[in-house]
């Protein structure tokens, strides 16, 4: 199973888990996160980020999600990557992270292409639809 790392702002991340933990009635295996605060220095934080991400695989790979592209989590998500075995993914929401979850069963590229649609298509006008 691939793992999940879960890279944000401040409580985002835990929050995104606590709510997928609710909709699944239970906590999902294999999955951490880390959040980073206005006073964090990147580097400081990223042997924290290391010893997460190494938590959570067990061998076949870890996706990354963050939440702002260019901000200081995802910045910091850019020096945990190898590509093939530790990917990442920046826009996280809740229907991108159940769609991870659904989906870390498969290779690491199908996960991407799944969690991807399901962020993207979890966002809908609701009077449209």
């Amino acid at each position: 199973m691939i793992g999940l790392f879960l890279l944000t702002h401040s409580t985002y991340g835990e929050s995104l888990i606590q709510c997928a933990c609710h909709v699944l009635n239970k906590r999902p295996p294999q999955i951490a996160q880390l959040g980073l605060t206005a006073q964090d220095d990147p580097l400081d934080a990223l042997p924290l980020a290391k010893q997460l991400l190494a938590c959570v695989d067990t061998g076949e790979g870890v996706l990354i999600l963050t939440d702002v592209y260019g901000a200081t989590p995802a910045n910091l998500a850019l020096k945990l990557l190898e590509p093939g075995r530790v990917e990442a993914l920046a826009g996280v929401n809740l229907p991108m992270l159940l769609r991870a979850l659904t989906y870390r069963e498969k290779d690491i590229a199908t996960l991407i292409a799944k969690s991807i649609a399901g962020g993207r298509d979890g966002v809908l006008n609701m009077l449209g639809h």
